[in-house]
């Protein structure tokens, strides 16, 4: 699959501005691996080949066991491979992601609070609202995984 084109160079006042939002979450306070997971699992729902790609790279970097990658899309059934914070921030990502669909219930707003403060709980917003964008460009224009490129 071809690349349509490429926005970055097309309108690099908006990559950039997006680009800002993203040096915010990595100022945020937020973990960097926590923040990774949450790429991770927003780009599985939307089924972005290079973000999946990207996101999965980045995470074997920070030293994450494959075991742990590959229960990502299933992590409710991972047991102790993800922690209580890993798993409030995987439902929210599922729950703000499906907005659509789920409408963020009360319940689903309760339970991330219940781990998340005020502003951990709206950074992390952000984090999930950026990658659902960055998910919507990539696949919008045919971004072409590095894995792609490598074969």
């Amino acid at each position: 699959m071809a690349q349509r084109l490429d926005y970055n160079q097309i309108a690099p006042g908006g990559a950039k501005a997006l680009g800002g939002v993203y040096g915010y979450i990595l100022q945020s306070g937020l973990p960097a691996e926590l923040v990774d997971l949450v790429y991770l699992r927003v780009s599985q729902i939307n089924n972005c080949a290079y973000c999946l790609d990207m996101h999965s790279r980045d995470l074997v970097k920070k030293g994450v066991t494959v075991e742990k990658l590959a229960l990502v899309q299933a992590w409710e059934e991972g047991g102790s491979l993800f922690s209580a914070t890993e798993r409030a921030a995987l439902a929210w990502a599922e729950s703000v992601t499906r907005v659509a669909e789920t409408g963020v219930p009360d319940a689903d707003y309760a339970a991330a609070r219940a781990v998340f403060d005020e502003k951990q709980l709206v950074d992390l917003t952000i984090a999930i609202s950026l990658m659902n964008s960055y998910n919507r460009m990539a696949i919008s224009f045919r971004n072409t995984p590095q894995a792609a490129l490598e074969h």
